[in-house]
């Protein structure tokens, strides 16, 4: 299942250099070799470069390189960096001095598609020569080898059968760490387990360097997470008070939580908190006040005030003069 990812990555890359070239431009560039100055955060082996001046590098002559760069002397050159950690490009200024106009790298032009020959390495067997190498599973990536040039996948396979029972030094980055170390192992046919090195090697599409861990992954132009406060957008912060109440004709529920104590409903009297009661008195008071309600409208007499005095009783009539003396005597 692999492999056939391998080969359908490989066909969206191009198979050839001429289809490489077609669908990417600076398929080809001159990769660093050595970085003599300290100044330039320039990787040797890891960086290309596919740019100078704003112009992709399209012609092998390294002439035609080195002039474009004296051209600048004084000033500063802009080049493309094309980076095998992430396939990620960037531009640098560099300061070229007016009296030697070098940059102090040493280069070679290469296709970008020489990055891709690197083994990755998967599980390590205990006790294994990788084992014995310290070879770190997952995170390590052999590179090459300063015993010959690696091209191909069967390329490093070929290279540890001419050194069964020899060390074998190998260039290997780390992924965690983002350092690259020089490793020695010795191959061996007797160390107990399966394969020569001992250890379950990727290679391909799917086994590409990827990115440090202390860069971000954003795609170019994207931003997932802006990561800045609210309030330096301007935006208002949230004011529990700005929110409109039924009352004011606003189609919004306010929580219980936001409700402050002083337009809480007034309480009848002080009661001293029972163990087990719940902490949010808010909540209490609003049940209280609906439980009373709901009685109220249920179970309570409801009292009626007179309208006027009562009518007088039949044969009546308003009292007598005399009655009345009579009663306030």
């Amino acid at each position: 299942m692999f492999n056939a990812l391998n080969r359908f990555m490989s066909r969206l890359d191009g198979d050839s250099p001429h289809q490489r070239r077609q669908a990417e431009a600076g398929s080809f560039g001159f990769q660093v070799l050595r970085n003599t100055n300290l100044d330039l955060s320039i990787e040797p082996w890891f960086d290309f470069i596919v740019g100078i001046n704003g112009r992709p590098i399209d012609n092998p002559d390294p002439a035609l390189f080195a002039q474009e760069v004296r051209n600048c002397a004084g000033g500063t050159v802009n080049l493309g960096l094309w980076n095998a950690k992430g396939q990620r490009t960037k531009d640098v200024h560099i300061p070229v001095p007016s009296d030697t106009a070098s940059l102090g790298l040493s280069l070679q032009y290469a296709p970008l598609a020489l990055a891709a020959n690197i083994w990755h390495v998967l599980d390590v067997a205990s006790n294994s020569p990788a084992d014995q190498g310290s070879l770190l599973p997952y995170s390590d990536y052999i590179l090459g080898s300063p015993e010959g040039a690696l091209h191909g996948e069967s390329a490093l396979g070929e290279l540890v059968e001419d050194f069964i029972g020899r060390p074998l030094r190998l260039y290997v980055y780390n992924n965690e760490y983002n350092v690259t170390r020089e490793v020695t192992i010795q191959p061996s046919r007797g160390w107990g387990g399966e394969g020569a090195l001992g250890c379950v090697l990727g290679y391909g599409a799917l086994h590409r360097l990827p990115a440090p861990l202390d860069e971000p992954v954003n795609a170019p132009g994207e931003m997932m997470f802006d990561g800045g406060n609210s309030n330096e957008k301007n935006e208002p912060a949230f004011n529990p008070a700005s929110v409109p109440s039924p009352a004011q004709g606003g189609d919004y529920l306010v929580p219980a939580q936001v409700v402050t104590p002083a337009s809480a409903p007034p309480r009848g009297g002080k009661k001293k908190d029972r163990g087990g009661r719940s902490p949010n008195h808010l909540m209490d008071d609003y049940f209280k006040e609906e439980e009373e309600k709901s009685r109220a409208v249920d179970n309570a007499p409801q009292s009626k005030t007179p309208s006027g005095p009562p009518p007088p009783k039949a044969g009546g009539g308003p009292p007598k003069a005399e009655e009345a003396q009579a009663d306030e005597q």
